[in-house]
């Protein structure tokens, strides 16, 4: 007490004499340089920072982000609080309720990661995953493979299953693959946007806990549209984003870590290699770690959370089975709508489908790069190609969260009939 008293009196006596100097006439040499310093800039003001932001209303019928609530945008835009402040804190426990909600879990271990769905994927593997320990990862689309090489590049022992965009694991495959490689931890995409699958879950989680592995999946293109329960089906990890079904502007990811995740975490013989997904930290300044006190680790986007508190409200007043019933049936609507008008389906299981991301087969004889261009210029309308290994193989089209209407599948549709009609189509 004694110490951070007379802190306290240094500051203020510094501060005391930082003003007194202010006060005093510059000296003559000074006043050349402090000429000098000023007129030293090369770098002229740019013009373009001269001019209005100006951003383009566009509906954004893509994988993600979607469009966003104006409620959600009120609450981004108010008035800024400090990220340390009790209001703040208060906050964030709100989100953590709503995130155990979305997730349906009791994990205490759950937060809100400050950055994309990426940070999220990053502070899972980095907390739970030392050097030279194995790793299994599932790929099938674009995710596996990101959690592949950043597995690799913290220098895992990476071992991969690889299926073809859209291909589903079995559970005997997956046990197969636990059992030869005995992996500290298991990855999986539960919604596979890049081609549009929303992946079976449920077993796996058991045969994790069987083979001593941690289960990791990523639900960012799937939470909020398409079932899954964190406890119930034993995932160890699970991780999503705001900018998908939760409604949210991109930049905050919401993560959990259940009981066995954080003993394998929090009993590392290495540091995590990244100071700003450190779990040890993060976990104070949530107030999950049980001390009294939270901790300055970082600034959090404090306008993000605002943001992410109020889609989480949203979908809290909507109702989790209200809000997966809807995006199956607006997605139900929207696929019938392509195939009436002689489109493929690159998913054909229709119980495999992701709602919120639904797969084109690239129509025969057409560019899609020139479909979509054309979409956008004569539609005001993001949709776009396959991403990673899907890409040259199908269009997506994303209907989710706010955007998760019918209305807005037949604008989507016809904007694509319009393309048909109008893009070039090569001859045979």
């Amino acid at each position: 007490m004694m110490q951070r008293t007379l802190f306290r009196r240094g500051a203020l006596l510094a501060q005391k004499a930082a003003v007194e100097v202010s006060l005093l006439p510059m000296s003559a040499p000074l006043q050349p340089r402090l000429d000098r310093a000023m007129s030293s800039v090369t770098i002229p003001p740019p013009e373009c920072m001269l001019r209005p932001l100006e951003v383009p209303f566009r509906y954004l019928f893509g994988p993600g982000p979607s469009n966003v609530p104006p409620r959600v945008l009120a609450a981004g835009g108010r008035g800024i609080i400090g990220h340390l402040h009790p209001e703040m804190y208060e906050i964030m426990n709100d989100i953590k309720k709503g995130i155990q909600y979305a997730f349906q879990t009791q994990n205490n271990m759950t937060i809100a990661m400050s950055g994309s769905g990426h940070a999220a994927m990053e502070c899972a593997v980095f907390n739970t995953v030392e050097p030279g320990e194995s790793v299994l990862v599932a790929v099938n689309g674009i995710w596996g493979e990101r959690v592949a090489e950043i597995a690799e590049r913290m220098g895992a022992n990476v071992h991969i299953m690889v299926k073809a965009p859209g291909g589903v694991f079995s559970n005997e495959e997956i046990e197969k693959a636990l059992a030869k490689h005995k992996p500290v931890l298991f990855f999986l995409t539960h919604g596979e946007s890049s081609a549009g699958l929303a992946h079976p879950v449920d077993g796996i989680g058991d045969l994790c806990r069987k083979h001593n592995t941690l289960f990791l999946v990523d639900a960012v293109a799937s939470l909020g549209a398409s079932p899954i329960f964190m406890d119930q089906q034993n995932i160890d990890i699970l991780y999503t984003g705001s900018q998908k079904a939760l409604n949210a502007p991109p930049g905050t990811a919401p993560i959990s870590f259940n009981e066995r995740a954080c003993q394998k975490m929090f009993n590392r013989k290495t540091k995590p290699v990244s100071y700003l997904f450190d779990m040890a930290h993060l976990s104070n300044y949530w107030g999950n770690d049980g001390q009294p006190a939270r901790l300055y680790h970082h600034t959090g986007p404090v306008s993000g959370f605002f943001s992410l508190r109020e889609s989480l409200a949203i979908l809290v007043e909507k109702g989790l089975e209200e809000s997966w019933r809807h995006h199956r049936e607006v997605a139900g609507y929207l696929w019938k709508g392509l195939e009436d008008m002689g489109l493929k389906l690159f998913i054909q299981n229709k119980d495999l489908r992701l709602p919120s991301v639904t797969t084109i087969s690239i129509p025969e004889g057409y560019n899609w790069r020139e479909m979509l261009q054309y979409i956008m210029k004569h539609h005001n309308m993001e949709m776009t190609g396959g991403l990673g290994p899907s890409t040259g193989m199908v269009m997506r089209l994303g209907l989710m969260g706010y955007n998760c209407q019918k209305t807005n599948a037949d604008m989507a549709l016809a904007a694509l009939a319009d393309a048909l009609k109008n893009c070039k189509k090569s001859k045979a």
